[in-house]
């Protein structure tokens, strides 16, 4: 996670990844990354950022040829930690691993889970990626300066709803806009949700003033007209979108989101490298890099050891950052 602000620092990017058995290639070639039965979780509902870059990725790897019937499935529950419990409980299972991201570091804390992500094998940082900050078609605030004027006079009263747990990416990103607006954050309405699929709802049904989720969760919405772009939280404007960066609007703050891969503990060296393998030769195929470049997610790879210690890094700066907020 790197958060870019005056105050502090989080953020990062993101992706997902899922699936079952890695069998063969069509030429029936050991390309290095066939693991029958493999299985990946996605510890959030069906439509959220990790689901969505979850199926992609097994998707992208089906027709790279990496592996075939990729099964993914969900074990959504406080933010990602009851995924993140059920991994770990499977000390040495090298067939399961489990999409997550900057709000599984977040659920930890705020959850105050027993199991953290230290205690799982780190496998890769797939991508990094921007919130956005959207409303309804229909929602009377029509620019960023309109919702600010109106959040400033009564923070309480204009809810914003976000798809992950307090500590996770749609919970920070507005709190930290909050912050840099003039806004108490303990003052600031956050109704929490497990994944944008479950906000679009809300939003769409106006029960949450605004939403903040990841760029690639709403792109059809935002192309359709059914949601209004008002901003982009990271340091520069996103291709393709019409919309200013917080600090265009005056805000002294960025942020951005990650997502990666983690495996349960316990793993021999080979099982570990061999997803990692899988990994590697998924990002490095053009199927991967259209879809990064279509779901607007920057590249982040990093992996093994490199990743264990982003992780490490990422989880005493969502600590810090929650401190310095008063959350």
């Amino acid at each position: 996670m790197r958060m870019r602000t005056s105050l502090a620092l989080l953020g990062a990017a993101l992706l997902v990844l899922v699936g079952p058995p890695l069998l063969t290639t069509g030429s029936g070639a050991d390309t290095g990354t066939q693991i029958p039965g493999l299985r990946f979780m996605v510890p959030n509902t069906p439509g959220g950022g990790y689901d969505i870059t979850a199926r992609t990725a097994a998707k992208n790897a089906e027709d790279a040829g990496l592996t075939h019937n990729i099964e993914v499935f969900n074990l959504p529950g406080a933010g990602g930690t009851v995924g993140l419990t059920r991994l770990v409980g499977e000390h040495g299972n090298g067939k399961l691993a489990m999409s997550m991201g900057l709000g599984v570091v977040g659920a930890v804390h705020t959850n105050k889970s027993p199991k953290t992500l230290g205690d799982t094998t780190p496998i890769a940082r797939l991508t990094e990626e921007q919130d956005i900050v959207v409303v309804a078609k229909d929602s009377p605030y029509k620019t960023i300066d309109d919702l600010l004027a109106a959040w400033k006079k009564n923070p309480a009263k204009l809810p914003v709803g976000g798809g992950s747990s307090p500590g996770g990416p749609d919970h920070l990103a507005p709190m930290l806009m909050a912050k840099a607006a003039g806004i108490e954050p303990k003052t600031v309405n956050y109704i929490p949700f497990d994944g944008g699929g479950e906000l679009l709802a809300s939003i769409l049904g106006n029960k949450v003033a605004f939403g903040v989720s990841g760029v690639g969760e709403y792109l059809d919405q935002i192309k359709s007209g059914e949601l209004r772009l008002l901003a982009v939280t990271g340091p520069k404007r996103v291709k393709g979108l019409d919309a200013p960066t917080l600090r265009e609007a005056g805000l002294d703050t960025d942020f951005t989101n990650w997502r990666g891969i983690v495996a349960p503990p316990g793993l021999t060296d080979a099982e570990r490298d061999k997803l990692v393998t899988l990994v590697e030769k998924l990002h490095d195929s053009p199927e991967w890099q259209e879809s990064m470049k279509k779901n607007g997610w920057d590249d982040a790879f990093l992996t093994g050891e490199k990743f264990g210690d982003f992780l490490a890094e990422q989880d005493k700066s969502v600590d810090s950052v929650l401190k310095e907020l008063g959350l």
